[in-house]
């Protein structure tokens, strides 16, 4: 992944990642607040070359942050692409980030950290910018899960919190399954 600074550093970076190698294209898009974002995927080798091609096509003030995530933890690809549905929780984990691959890294160890649900993970659109993620489980697997995630987004941690025994119908209406408002933030479509 890498988040550019600019919508036309984005695309040209993002045409020269796409050149670069074999790679299956997740999100290629502007987002909040006029930034642009490409989310990659593939074998380690072509990922390694499409990034760097990114990379050096952006130029290193071009580029706000980006990641490198060998063996992506299996819940995260489902939690972007709004895949997952909310079961009942003891405790909810809500991670804030000011970037979006920070939110992606986070996201990564809070899963690997203990046994929670990852449920969703928003990417900038209508939050200026930031992400943040949400999952849930038993309080102190949600709790080491918040530290983990936390201390993986380092300087980029904005805020974060452990709610336990959320209030049913503002757990619903936090998932979009209350039939209101569907969750804004961008996951990837």
């Amino acid at each position: 992944m890498i988040e550019f600074g600019g919508i036309v550093k984005g695309i040209r970076g993002s045409d020269a990642m796409i050149k670069a190698a074999r790679v299956v294209v997740l999100q290629c898009c502007p987002i909040d607040p006029g930034k642009y974002l490409t989310i990659i995927t593939g074998d380690l080798a072509s990922v390694e070359a499409s990034h760097a091609a990114g990379m050096a096509a952006a130029g290193a003030e071009g580029v706000v942050d980006s990641i490198l995530l060998p063996n992506l933890h299996e819940q995260v690809l489902p939690a972007l692409r709004d895949q997952v549905a909310a079961p009942e929780c003891d405790a909810l984990g809500v991670i804030e980030t000011r970037s979006v691959a920070s939110v992606v890294v986070a996201a990564d160890a809070a899963c690997k950290a203990s046994p929670v649900q990852l449920l969703n993970l928003r990417l900038a659109l209508h939050i200026g910018g930031k992400g943040y993620l949400l999952f849930v489980g038993d309080v102190a697997d949600v709790e080491a899960s918040v530290d983990a995630g936390g201390e993986a987004a380092g300087g980029h941690l904005l805020d974060s919190v452990v709610v336990h025994n959320p209030y049913q119908e503002f757990y619903d209406h936090l998932t979009g399954h209350d039939g209101g408002c569907p969750p804004l933030g961008g996951g990837v479509r």
